[in-house]
């Protein structure tokens, strides 16, 4: 492959990250626990749907296609956001009997937002001069986002005994397979010897110290580093809850494409 496609995989994997959490997130619409965290969380969507868009540009001016297309007419297995930032919040839908998990919610969002912390920082560092200052925009909101997600994980970790029971077995959940999201798929060497991120070892080293430390103030520990158990979404292995979600997403949008070219 070119430079130019190893940029483009590597901006793939940060705008399906975005895009595809935001989504998720934005299914607690009206359903979060009180009035003040239905604003907050909505706000942190639009945010991250933001961030996804940005990228989504990015791709744009490297002849990926269209932004709109890019990111509403590929399938699921052109997308390369991790496999557990896809999955569903909980049992039913939005509009239909839908029974999220809320601590599960809470340690992805802390887990990813880690992470994003984590690989903006190291995206400023490094070569290629539109994520730079994509990164530097974004690190503006995601210092904010992060700071609401670890006062959610410390109080619900230090809540009633019901609550730290939940929210243990949502980080043995998320942990199982977040290693989808720290890898960076089967280009992973070429994406860091081109100096664009640095490499996946690297990334992973920080995401569990910083963890280990959040972890520290709760007196959690767990053993190992986090896994890849349902498939690996860098390299185009989804589950049925991203075909899903891709069809909602991309409903009315290409329903208008159908329309325009009959």
């Amino acid at each position: 492959m070119t430079k130019e496609k190893y940029i483009a995989e590597l901006i793939y994997q940060l705008a399906d990250d975005n895009f595809i959490h935001a989504y998720r997130g934005s299914e607690w619409l009206g359903l979060a626990p009180h009035i003040e965290e239905d604003v907050a969380y909505s706000s942190i969507n639009q945010d991250t749907m933001g961030h996804a868009a940005m990228y989504y540009e990015l791709l744009e001016a490297l002849g990926e296609g269209p932004l709109n297309d890019i990111s509403h007419s590929r399938s699921a297995e052109d997308f390369r956001n991790a496999v557990i930032l896809e999955e569903v919040n909980g049992t039913g839908t939005y509009l239909d009997q839908p029974k999220y998990d809320w601590a599960f919610t809470v340690v992805r969002q802390l887990f990813f937002s880690v992470l994003k912390q984590i690989r903006l920082e190291s995206l400023n560092k490094y070569s290629y001069e539109p994520l730079v200052h994509a990164s530097r925009k974004i690190q503006t909101e995601q210092y904010y986002h992060l700071m609401h997600w670890q006062t959610w994980f410390i109080q619900l970790m230090s809540s009633t005994e019901g609550a730290r029971n939940r929210m243990e077995r949502a980080i043995r959940r998320v942990w199982r397979d977040f290693g989808g999201a720290i890898t960076l798929g089967r280009y992973a060497k070429e994406i860091s010897e081109l100096n664009l991120i640095e490499s996946e070892e690297v990334l992973e080293e920080e995401w569990m110290k910083r963890i280990s430390k959040i972890f520290d103030q709760v007196d959690f520990t767990i053993e190992g580093k986090p896994g890849m158990e349902r498939g690996n979404g860098r390299n185009g292995e989804h589950t049925k809850d991203l075909v899903d979600a891709l069809n909602v997403l991309g409903e009315v949008y290409n329903s208008d494409k159908e329309v325009v070219s009959w």
